[in-house]
This record gives structure tokens, sequence and C-alpha cells, in this order.
């Protein structure tokens, strides 16, 4: 397999939509994605409230939809996980005239039972009634807009495991006890059933800590794409301070032929500097909580500890504690700021 091309660019709120149009053509966008077939934005939503690194940002998205439209890719669509919107995405969705669908509502999208060609690592066990994806998946190219940051349960998240809020039905959270090998199986699957695979990742404010939800927001100004989902992965961790390669889903992604993680099978385009930094970025653990965690993922009990977990973050958490990070960071940070200036402006470009 020929060596993965993973692009890195610093950017600026003055110049990001133009930047993110760079960085399509570093990474080779119209190479990745062909042209005449439905293109999924799949937005990354871990936090139901606007807190910085968790969410794809309101620039990420109009720059990507910008420079997908003047490149010929007419049909986009946006398929989101969740619902209500305060990110700042309707404005945009408006502006570009880019209709949303909602994998959990039965009157946006319809789900059958998938037989994969690859021999899956878990899923076949985990569901052994059928994989169940959405239908309109099924020939569509796919766009994942992850952010960087950590995740307690795979130490990064990115484009790997955007995938999994999409093409995973209510039933997914089954699979945490076993998500990187869930991650690897949902990457062979979007490999079979996809035109074309890209990622656009926004580094402006990275997560730190305890994620993805309770981060440690730090500014780091920098993008990545590529259609390699596992390089891209790869390029993230190594930057954040973590060994690319000691992370399960990486590694067997890498073993898997599904994409490569290690830096000599990949070549770094753009600020290529970038790619070279350690942000010494710790992920921590759960405790004693984190074994609870474990054992309720197993039993019947997994919904009920995930709905916990939303109504601690958004109940207890937000009012608490991460209103008040959120609000030093729209005050302090430039890309806070730019936040603010969607909130009242809608988007920053021309739109069409």
């Amino acid at each position: 397999m020929a060596r993965s091309k993973v692009a890195v660019i610093r950017t600026k709120p003055e110049t990001i939509l133009d930047d993110i149009d760079r960085l399509h053509d570093l990474a080779g966008v119209e190479r990745a994605l062909p042209k005449g077939v439905l293109t999924i934005l799949e937005n990354n939503l871990s936090r139901h409230f606007p807190f910085p690194a968790a969410n794809t940002t309101p620039w990420q998205l109009e720059g990507e939809i910008r420079s997908l439209r003047a490149r010929g890719y007419a049909d986009l669509v946006c398929v989101q996980s969740k619902g209500e919107d305060l990110d700042g995405y309707l404005p945009i969705f408006k502006q570009y005239e880019i209709p949303v669908r909602s994998n959990f509502k039965p009157e946006d999208m319809t789900w059958s039972v998938y037989r994969p060609k690859a021999k899956m690592n878990v899923l076949d066990e985990i569901f052994p009634e059928g994989i169940r994806i959405p239908d309109a998946f099924h020939g569509a190219n796919i766009v994942h807009l992850p952010t960087v940051k950590c995740h307690i349960d795979t130490t990064t998240s990115g484009a790997m495991k955007n995938a999994f809020g999409g093409l995973l039905d209510a039933k997914r959270h089954s699979t945490h006890s076993w998500l990187h090998e869930t991650l690897v199986d949902l990457l062979a699957i979007q490999k079979e059933i996809h035109a074309g695979l890209f990622a656009v990742m926004d580094g402006t404010t990275a997560g730190d800590g305890l994620g993805p939800r309770t981060t440690r927001p730090v500014t780091k100004n920098v993008m990545l794409a590529s259609e390699d989902q596992v390089a891209i992965d790869s390029v993230a961790a190594s930057m954040m301070g973590f060994d690319p390669m000691a992370l399960t889903f990486i590694r067997l992604a890498d073993e898997q032929g599904l994409g490569h993680g290690k830096r000599e099978d990949i070549e770094i385009v753009g600020d290529v500097e970038l790619a070279n930094q350690k942000w010494g970025f710790s992920v921590g653990d759960h405790g004693a909580l984190g074994k609870l965690q474990k054992l309720l993922f197993r039993t019947s009990l997994v919904n009920l500890f995930a709905a916990g977990s939303e109504a601690y973050h958004d109940l207890y958490r937000w009012p608490m504690y991460d209103r008040r990070v959120f609000e030093q960071w729209k005050e302090q940070s430039e890309w806070g700021r730019l936040f603010d200036r969607y909130q009242a402006m809608g988007t920053l470009g021309a739109g069409g």
C-alpha cells in the first residue's frame, strides 16, 4: 500500500475559510471523493452544549461546504446523531441550502442489516442478529468533521471515532467495552460501502484531559485533512503527545491494512513542522467509576449509564463548571470570539 498523505496547516480566524480550501488542495480531496454522488458531511457532536474542542466548529463546517461546492460537489447533506443546534450550524445550513438528516429519526433515515465482506473483530458477535447501518450511506461519499481531543476510552478521538455516532444506531453503546475493535470494524465497513472517504480535523482549539466531553481547551491554531482515516488519527495523536501505535485502534487498523498508522508510511504536507510538535496532553482515567462503567457496559444497563452521563454533563457539569470555561474561552480566545461572531452573523462567507 502506498504512503498516505496527511495535510497539516497553521491557521487563524482571519483566513480560516480560505485555509480549509488550501487544506483540501494539499490533501487531495478531489482524488479521494468522486463527484456526481451524494456527499455526506458527518458532524462531530460530543456534547449537547457548545464546549470548545468537543464539537465540529461552525467555521469547520462552513469552510468544508464552501470548498466542496466550489469544486463541483453539488449534492451535499449533513447527517447528525443529536438534535437541537447550539453550535450555530442552522444558519450555515440555511445559507448554503444543505439538508440535514438525523439518523435517530425514522422519517429521516431507514436502517437495514449489512453483511460485511471483511472479517469483523467484534461487531458480528455484539450484534448476532445483524449489523444495521443507514441505507443512505451506501454509495455515498463521507466527510468526517472531528476535532483534535482526548478520549477517556480510546486516548484520542478523531476521524475513526467520528463514524461511531453515524454508522451505528442507538444500540452502539453496547460496543463500548470493545470500542477499539469496534472502530476498526466500522472503518472496514466504511471502505466497503462508501464511494469515497475524507476527514477534516479541527485543532484550532484542542481538548486536553478527560475527554471527550470534559476537556481543557488549548489554543493550537491547526487543521488537518486526509483520505486515510488511520493516518490522520495517527498524526493528531502524535501531535497531542501520544505514541500512535500504542493506541489499539490505530495499531489494529494498520495491521489489518485499513490505513497507515506508522509515521514512516505517512507523508506530511503543508506546514510540515507542525506535525513534529508534542503538546504533552494527558487523558487521565475514571478511577473507580471506570471499573464500574466497564461492568455496566457489558450489561443491559449500558443505555441507562449513557443517559446518566448525558444528564450529568448537561445538568450538573455545564451550569456548575463548564459554562464558565466556555464563557472564558469566548472572551479570551480569538477562536472563542470567532464563535461569537458566528452566533451574531450566522455565517462568514457569501454563501452559495
